[in-house]
């Protein structure tokens, strides 16, 4: 990791770039296969399910059996943890349901709003060299409780047609029928078009490589909803040093080891636990399974001193994190002044890791500095707010003549008529 002492701004959008693709370097490739999908439907889908994942697949719809027979290929360890993440994450997102509330803004004038569940989403979970079914608890669950009367599911599947077996199983679990042997931007662009086994769907879901985000961003040009800009996998660990600095290492490593575009960035008030940090890294990183793909991304990541409280978060608002994590002495102090991250770990004993499965939390987070702008998934990226009104005859009386006067001060005599008939019909029928 690249060490640097008291950067000045300056120096900081440099020093802050994530290791990814731009939207342009992209666009071309995601709308080649958007027009071929939208065009030749399920023929182009296998065409390139066969190019990128290397499957020859006859159907694309994983079959009832395959679904039924996934818990008899994991230990039962397993089942239980995915279990466990589930009631958790039902009681965290069944909190953020929200009571409709009347408002009489001005008597007889009685406004409200009530939420109202998006009725087609689609749920994209990456597969490849880490299946994350976990991200399907962190989908499903909302979609389940926000009421989505239809949810659909792609994932890649492995040369041999096959999706994981952890996958299928927590999909079943949250009540997902119809899974999809797709993955990539063709998987994007069936949802987003429709094709003659995948529905179209209003809103997609699901984090995923620079090509997914960029096919997700597309989608929008067609009017598909999204839910977030979710890329390769971040973290922001600031620490001093009471923090651990074997916890913080693992931490860092943990989000290194996602993907080689990943990045992730150590802050510190502490020379001496910047070194201890990369000390702790070069020990750990050689123990991974996946050691090769973290070493890349630690090759994108930084270990930053700061001379203050101040230059500190300054900096990581500007960098807006998708994951952070605050082990300070004066933690309490800092969390308020945080403004943009996607999700805030506090302590040693908070790992980010906790966020990604069983806390309870939401795991599809803002990426590459979205969090300035995005929250991530909750309840509510799942519904829609629709807002409602009831005027009594009185209260278009009360404000009857206020609505005449901007309307006509707009040149919309329309819009000032439908009142002015309407309080004319009250005045001469005495209605009240």
């Amino acid at each position: 990791m690249k060490k640097f002492i008291d950067p000045l701004k300056k120096e900081w959008p440099e020093l802050l770039k994530r290791p990814t693709q731009t939207y342009d370097q992209i666009e071309s490739t995601v709308a080649e296969i958007f027009d071929d999908v939208s065009l030749n439907g399920d023929t182009a889908i296998k065409k390139y399910v066969k190019k990128f994942d290397k499957a020859d697949l006859k159907e694309l719809l994983v079959t009832s059996e395959s679904l039924d027979n996934s818990k008899n290929q994991l230990s039962e360890a397993l089942k239980d943890a995915i279990k466990l993440a589930k009631r958790n994450i039902e009681a965290f997102h069944r909190s953020q349901i929200t009571v409709s509330n009347k408002v009489e803004t001005t008597e007889g004038v009685i406004c409200w709003q009530e939420k109202r569940p998006i009725e087609k989403v689609g749920l994209y979970i990456p597969g490849g060299s880490a299946p994350l079914f976990s991200t399907i608890l962190m989908l499903a669950i909302p979609a389940q409780i926000a009421g989505c009367k239809e949810v659909i599911m792609c994932s890649p599947s492995d040369a041999e047609g096959n999706i994981h077996p952890a996958i299928l199983f927590t999909a079943q679990l949250c009540g997902i029928e119809k899974v999809y042997k797709i993955g990539g931007i063709q998987a994007i662009a069936a949802m987003t078009f429709g094709t003659e086994t995948i529905a179209k769907v209003y809103k997609l879901f699901g984090p995923g490589n620079q090509f997914v985000t960029v096919a997700k961003q597309m989608a929008l040009k067609y009017g598909v909803g999204i839910d977030l800009p979710a890329g390769p996998s971040e973290l922001l660990v600031f620490a001093d040093d009471t923090a651990n600095a074997r916890f913080m290492a693992s931490d860092l490593l943990s989000q290194a080891e996602h993907g080689a575009d990943s990045q992730v960035i150590l802050v510190s008030r502490s020379k001496i636990f910047l070194d201890d940090i990369e000390k702790e890294i070069n020990l750990q990183l050689q123990e991974l399974p996946r050691k090769d793909i973290a070493a890349q991304a630690i090759e994108n990541s930084k270990l930053i001193y700061c001379g203050s409280d101040e230059m500190a978060l300054e900096l990581i608002n500007t960098y807006a994190p998708e994951h952070l994590i605050i082990n300070t002495a004066n933690k309490n102090e800092i969390l308020p002044k945080v403004i943009n991250a996607g999700s805030v770990f506090l302590g040693n004993y908070s790992p980010e890791s906790a966020g990604d499965y069983a806390s309870g939390t939401n795991h599809t987070l803002p990426t590459n500095g979205f969090a300035r702008n995005f929250s991530g998934v909750n309840l509510d990226a799942f519904q829609k707010a629709v807002s409602f009104q009831e005027i009594s005859a009185q209260g278009l009386i009360n404000i009857g003549s206020a609505i005449e006067e901007m309307a006509e001060a707009e040149g919309l005599f329309a819009h000032k008529n439908a009142v002015s008939l309407r309080l004319k019909e009250i005045q001469n029928n005495n209605i009240y």
